[in-house]
């Protein structure tokens, strides 16, 4: 595009240029509420897995001693609760039984026959050895084993033993705790109460049920982003020849780069989920349970990350966040201002060396292109990562089983940032061949 090309375009502001400001106008309030409507849901989203991996933390669960009494209890107060001696129980209580008495009677006779000094130890002696017969005792041993067992057996005495137990059992639970017991509870209340549930497994279906709606909305609006973007550049396509539209109709399109960028960067780009889904083991031939215990989740978007860096207390990780703001965030939005400037400006303020070197010449130090490759490598990495360690957890034998879960993922933000590089790159293009001063 020449100057006297780009003279002429600005003498003709009329009733085209009015319509392709409508026209993108329209597609950029469509742009701008995907991208609203993304942002929120996926706020919602953060929220939703970050109440789930509360109520469901690892501390709370396998690290509880509170957990750990209750399903033990459980398990203690069934087989109490079933206590019942089965034939081969009895017979063999029934033998035991009765050693012990041979065993009881033999020493009393021993006892007895010992040598004896006084007068009365000695007539006790002579009486039990004159009118008892220990043999006859010990032929008796076995029913008098059977009567004892028999009684022990009766609904009365066992009904007593399970009372003896029960109340045993009860005190033990009453005696064992931890520090978690309170704040479990706490929690578990706000939670119910937040997402109108009564208990776990209610809790559980219904952020499972959110999630999944979230996720297609999710999809929905990103395909919506995509759509109006195709739309902007169709519209390039179709009107390439028409010069003196094509400096409002650059304007229009650097705001849909400033929709990206926005969404991009507040938009959560990396989920980190990592979780026991199932341990099981058998105690007294009763399966014990946890389940979804989470281990770590973390959602950050790139803003996030900065933020996080910036508030750290060592100087290099400081470091980091500033040139990530500087260079990924910064740079590009002062690009994209700067070439808005260079199109609608007369050539010497357009031609200023700030205005040039902005335009034109800041691509080398904006980062935003090596930044969606280094967080695809770090997922790669961190993915790869979590995938080896969590499977030397994973362990199946006749006595005990886990199951470990990986739920990392790319979210949604990450895509969008995506979506801003490659249209800046087509913008930059693009402001190479219609500028009307010297791109070089």
């Amino acid at each position: 595009m020449t100057t006297h090309q780009h003279k002429s375009a600005a003498g003709k502001f009329g009733i085209a240029n009015i319509l392709v400001i409508l026209g993108l106008g329209i597609l950029l309030c469509g742009e701008a509420y995907c991208g609203f409507r993304l942002h929120t849901l996926s706020t919602e989203r953060k929220q939703i897995k970050e109440d789930y991996s509360t109520i469901n933390n690892i501390t709370f669960g396998l690290f509880s001693v509170d957990q750990w009494r209750d399903k033990i209890a459980t398990v203690v107060h069934s087989q109490v609760h079933d206590f019942k001696i089965t034939p081969e129980q009895k017979k063999a209580l029934q033998a035991e039984v009765s050693q012990a008495l041979h065993s009881l009677v033999s020493k009393a006779v021993a006892t007895i026959n010992k040598p004896q000094t006084s007068f009365a130890g000695k007539l006790k002696k002579f009486a039990f050895n004159k009118f008892i017969d220990t043999n006859q005792i010990q032929e008796l041993v076995p029913s008098f084993a059977r009567t004892i067992i028999n009684k022990v057996n009766s609904p009365a005495s066992t009904g007593r033993l399970k009372d003896i137990a029960t109340s045993k059992i009860n005190q033990l639970e009453k005696e064992t705790y931890d520090s978690t017991k309170t704040a479990a509870a706490a929690v578990d209340s706000f939670m119910y109460h937040k997402y109108h549930v009564s208990n776990n497994v209610q809790f559980d279906q219904q952020l499972k049920a959110q999630l999944v709606a979230n996720r297609i909305a999710s999809f929905k609006y990103s395909f919506g982003m995509l759509g109006f973007l195709l739309a902007v550049l169709v519209i390039w396509w179709l009107l390439r020849n028409q010069y003196h539209l094509k400096a409002i109709l650059y304007v229009m399109s650097l705001l849909f780069a400033f929709v990206l960028i926005t969404v991009g960067i507040t938009t959560s780009i990396i989920e980190v989920d990592a979780r026991i889904g199932t341990l099981n083991f058998i105690l007294m031939d009763q399966k014990v349970s946890f389940d979804n215990q989470v281990l770590f989740f973390q959602s950050k978007s790139i803003l996030g990350i900065v933020e996080v860096l910036l508030k750290q207390p060592k100087a290099d990780a400081v470091l980091v966040g500033v040139l990530i703001l500087v260079f990924v965030i910064v740079f590009p939005v002062l690009r994209l201002v700067f070439t808005g400037i260079h199109i609608l400006s007369r050539k010497k303020f357009a031609e200023n060396k700030i205005v040039r070197y902005f335009t034109f010449e800041s691509g080398h130090w904006t980062m935003a292109d090596v930044m969606i490759v280094g967080i695809l490598m770090t997922y790669i990495g961190l993915n790869g990562i979590l995938e080896s360690q969590l499977s030397n957890l994973n362990i199946h034998n006749s006595f005990l089983t886990t199951a470990t879960q990986n739920s990392t993922s790319l979210q949604f933000g990450y895509f969008v940032f995506v979506a801003f590089v490659l249209y800046s790159l087509v913008l930059t293009t693009i402001v190479k061949r219609i500028t009307p001063y010297s791109a070089t």
